[in-house]
């Protein structure tokens, strides 16, 4: 499903280049459940902006679901962020004075389901993460772990190849980062692929497979016998 082959990142501001990414290279298969984790600075947000189609590598070449995400147009781009990729973050990014059941609607308009099929589809969805009683519920009234249900149901109502997620556990309590992680978990035993970025050992060890990142390298892939090492 993903393919990544030697990417590097390199951001030129003025005179100076900063590299973010060198040389990564890693595939994911359908249906795992994948932890990329690192510090701060560890370059895994740029690249979880390049597996996300948000950005694009300097170098290498990034497949996704046989796609070269490096040569589409800015058009496709957003097509496959809006019907290939489910999106959590960590901030939740839900309108604030918006009621779950319309946060959850909002991918459908802009992907075109017809407007009469998208109520029925975001309360099955919000039902699914144990929202059906909280639908007409706004942020405010929400607590942090059921806004990022609130997410999860989000990501979900496109039907999504990958849901990503971006720190997902960032901005709530350990109880109800538990309550999260088990829905992901329970989303991957149902056959969906799932990303993960975090920088929390407890965390990443919900993940079936953990590639760390450090100072834009891979310097350790869970699946693999050949761990890569940073060259002193």
């Amino acid at each position: 499903m993903i393919k990544a082959s030697h990417i590097s990142k390199i951001y030129k501001n003025d005179t100076v280049e900063t590299t973010a990414l060198h040389d990564v290279s890693f595939s994911i298969d359908q249906g795992e459940f994948v932890a990329i984790m690192g510090p701060s600075g560890s370059g895994k947000s740029t690249l979880m902006h390049i597996l996300g189609a948000l950005d694009v590598p300097s170098h290498g070449t990034y497949i996704l679901d046989g796609n070269d995400v490096g040569v589409l147009t800015d058009d496709k781009l957003a097509e496959i962020r809006n019907k290939k990729i489910g999106f959590v973050f960590q901030a939740f990014n839900l309108l604030p004075r918006t009621t779950a059941i319309k946060n959850v609607m909002l991918p459908m308009v802009y992907g075109g389901v017809p407007k009469e099929e998208r109520y029925g589809i975001a309360k099955k969805y919000l039902e699914m993460v144990g929202l059906g009683n909280r639908l007409e519920h706004t942020s405010s009234q929400l607590s942090g772990g059921q806004m990022q249900r609130v997410a999860i149901a989000r990501a979900l109502v496109m039907n999504p190849a990958i849901i990503l997620a971006d720190e997902p556990t960032g901005n709530i309590a350990s109880v109800q980062a538990e309550e999260v992680m088990n829905i992901f978990q329970k989303l991957n035993d149902e056959g969906h692929t799932i990303i993960m970025i975090t920088h929390e050992p407890d965390i990443a060890a919900h993940a079936k497979r953990v590639i760390t990142i450090k100072d834009g390298t891979i310097v350790k892939d869970s699946n693999s016998h050949n761990q890569r090492r940073i060259k002193n």
